[in-house]
This record gives structure tokens, C-alpha cells and sequence, in this order.
């Protein structure tokens, strides 16, 4: 492993090389609403450097050991995060195109990265969050919808626990995202657990779900929870419905959203249909 410091928001990442001789294809990974490089993507990152790929895992500015301000989720930002990712695995000399896969909201913003840069040789989402406005919308009512954004407003600049324990306020409310960031699982030295009302602002904005009809006939490949509380199945269905390129979906038999983070066999499952496709769109 190799320490990175690198682009504009002074991003901190972690580069694994693969065994044997490159070049290899490479892979930046980008992972849930508020985590950093020593969790899910940190996981994903060392399984498929196993298998084979040139992976970098970094901390997107605001979160971890990067730079930019601290707990809040800026969009655009994220999205030239990413760019400046791609760019450091393109212009490596024992690399050979690079894809972008994205775990939970890294899913979203892989999906929109890849929409935005030709560069991406396929775009891979594992349990992700394929955010849309519009669906919001038909679920809460536009008024309602409104109404919360305006609250957000006027917090913006206020902290949040991000997760809590017994139903309390929290960015990511409920029993479950606590089992992972409020427990041992999820253990890194450089995890906030405070986040931005402004951050609840970028979330119900952000619009992940319309990229897809813009991938061309970049490779898309959508691994999902047949159950998922957090990130919606319908969502993971109508973005590879929408997807006008080679396009492949696995439904995986998890029990819960976070179970993609961590769990077996779940996590094998993930990895393994990651590498298969990313190496298969590579040769064809």
C-alpha cells in the first residue's frame, strides 16, 4: 500500500497494487454518505487488488484525512474529487484504463462521474444510492419536499450527530446504519461523526438517477440487495433500465443495505462480479 496526497482539496488515498506484472486495469473506489477510506472502500479496494486491479481508495474532501470542510457534502466537489482520482490512476504508466465503482452513495456519484467523463472505462454500483428529486417528490409531495429543504437552509451550517443510537436525530437515522458507524465494525481513527444539515441539502438534491441515460455505451454493472431499506431496489432497477449501454444486474439475497458493507458471503459475491465484469468489458 502507498499513501497519496493529491488534487486540489489535498485528497489523502491509499494505492494497492496487484501481484505480478503490469500493466493492470485500474479501479477508484468512492463509498457511503460520510465514510473514509479505512471502511467499505478500504475492503473493496484490498479485494479487488486481489483480483487483479490497480485500486485507489481516498478520502473525499471534507471527511477522513483530506482537506476542505470538515462533515459537509458538497456535490460538485465530490464529483471533481473523482475526476482528480481518475487522473492519477490514468497517468500511471502500469495502468491501462480505469473504471469507477461506488458503494452506497458512491454509487450515485459513480454513476454521475462517469456520465460527465469519457475516460471511464465502465462504471460499477454496489448497493447504491441512485438518489433521483423527482422520486422523492412523488413519495413526500412537492410541498413537503419544499418545506424540508427550506429547514435545511436555515441550518445549513449546523452539525448532526450522523449516526444515533435509539431513534435519535441523526443525518442516517434508524437501528441500522448504527450497527455499522456506531459500532466496532466500522472502526477508523479518522471517521466524523458529525455532519452538516447543508449535507441533508445536498442529499435530497442530488440527482444520480437521471446520469444513466447520459452513459452511452459505457459498461454499467449494478449489484444490489433484493432487500434494502436505505437504498432503494426500484431505484438500482430503473437506472440499469435506463442505462443505453451494456448494462448487467445482479440481485444479491442480503438481508439488510449494510450487509453489502461487510458481511459474507455477500461481500465475495460483490467483489467477484466486479472483477468477472470489469475484466470481461476490458477484453471485449
Amino acid at each position: 500500500m502507498t499513501r497519496l496526497v493529491f488534487g486540489a482539496a489535498d485528497l489523502v488515498g491509499v494505492l494497492r497494487l496487484p501481484s505480478g506484472a503490469g500493466p493492470w486495469p485500474g479501479v477508484v473506489l468512492t463509498g457511503p454518505f460520510t465514510g473514509v477510506k479505512e471502511q467499505v472502500v478500504g475492503l473493496y479496494a484490498e479485494r479487488l487488488a486481489a483480483e487483479g486491479f490497480v485500486t485507489l481508495a481516498f478520502d473525499h474532501r471534507g471527511f477522513g484525512e483530506s482537506g476542505g470542510r470538515r462533515g459537509h457534502e458538497d456535490v460538485q466537489g465530490k464529483l471533481a474529487d473523482l475526476r482528480d482520482a481518475f487522473t492519477v490512476l490514468a497517468e500511471r504508466a502500469d495502468v491501462s484504463g480505469v473504471s469507477v465503482v461506488g458503494v452506497c452513495l458512491g454509487g450515485g456519484y459513480a454513476v454521475r462521474a462517469a456520465a460527465s467523463d469519457p475516460r471511464v472505462a465502465a462504471v460499477v454500483g454496489i448497493a447504491g444510492a441512485y438518489n433521483s428529486p423527482a422520486h422523492i417528490v412523488s413519495g413526500m409531495g412537492v410541498a413537503n419536499y419544499r418545506a424540508a429543504l427550506a429547514g435545511f437552509l436555515d441550518r445549513y451550517d449546523e452539525l448532526l450527530p450522523a449516526v444515533a443510537p435509539d431513534g435519535g436525530e441523526a443525518a442516517m437515522p434508524g437501528d441500522e446504519p448504527y450497527t455499522y458507524y456506531g459500532t466496532s465494525r466500522s472502526a477508523s481513527p479518522h471517521w466524523n461523526p458529525h455532519v452538516t444539515h447543508g449535507s441533508l441539502h445536498s442529499l435530497m438534491t442530488f440527482d444520480a438517477l437521471s446520469a444513466a441515460d447520459l452513459l452511452g455505451d459505457t459498461p454499467l454493472l449494478v449489484v444490489h440487495g433484493r432487500a434494502d431499506a436505505y437504498c432503494s431496489p426500484e431505484l438500482a432497477e430503473a437506472l440499469h433500465a435506463r442505462s443505453p449501454g451494456p448494462k448487467e444486474i445482479l440481485w444479491v439475497d442480503a438481508k439488510e443495505h449494510i450487509d453489502l458493507y461487510d458481511v459474507e458471503p455477500h461481500v465475495t459475491t460483490a467483489v467477484t462480479a466486479t472483477a468477472a465484469f470489469l475484466h470481461r468489458v476490458r477484453t471485449a
